[in-house]
Parts: structure tokens; sequence; C-alpha cells
């Protein structure tokens, strides 16, 4: 995971790690098969993306590639939140993918690293 770093917060008896990088992190299925076998690896099973770290192409949801990505995140148990701005997508299936996402645990989209953080603490 060259390029990337990695800031750890303590939530309860929980670690949250937090993805950041001056580049894209996942810009293929491959790269998302990558970063979660590293994090799993780790024992790492609460994770925060930011958009900016993402393929525009996740975010164009007739690439499938969002849903290939999340899956994988998804079978490893991988909490996963990204975070970024959203609005600027006009996609009505990526606006309902968001909601949907974001009624459930395991994947969620927000717009602040403090959101991600509450989260994906414990308690939440």
């Amino acid at each position: 995971m060259e390029n990337i770093d990695i800031q750890i917060h303590k939530a309860l008896n929980s670690e949250i790690a937090e993805l950041s990088s001056s580049e894209i992190i996942i810009r293929s299925l491959e790269d998302g098969v990558d970063l979660v076998g590293n994090l799993y690896y780790q024992g790492i099973d609460r994770v925060v993306i930011y958009e900016k770290n993402i393929t525009p192409a996740f975010f164009d949801l007739k690439t499938g590639l969002a849903g290939e990505i999340l899956q994988k995140f998804t079978n490893y148990r991988l909490r996963t939140v990204i975070v970024g701005d959203f609005s600027r997508y006009s996609s009505n299936s990526l606006r309902d993918f968001i909601l949907e996402s974001n009624k459930g645990h395991q994947i969620n989209f927000v717009s602040t690293l403090e959101e991600a953080i509450n989260l994906l603490s414990p308690n939440a």
C-alpha cells in the first residue's frame, strides 16, 4: 500500500483506519481487492476512504465497478465509509445507491471525517 497514509483512530476497543493519499488509491477491481486483502491482513475491519482517492469510474454505476469493489469489502466484513461531496454527481441512480447504502451499516457515504468516525465507532 505504497503512497497511502494510514491514520488510526481509536474508538473504544476498536480501531478505524483513515486512508488518504495525493493519488487515486482505487482505480480498478484489482486495486480494491488488494486494499481489502492488505487491510484484512492487518486486522483492520473499519475504514474511511476519501472520494478523491477513488477513480471517477467508480461513481458511474454503469461501469459496475462500485458494485464489484463494494461486494469485496462486504464479503470481508470491512465496514467502509466513503467521505466526499457527492452532490456534484447528477446521476439519479448513484443518488439512490448512496441513499440505500446509508440505510445499512456496511457501506456508507458521508460528507465529513467526523461523521465517518461516528458511524464506524462501536456504539454506532
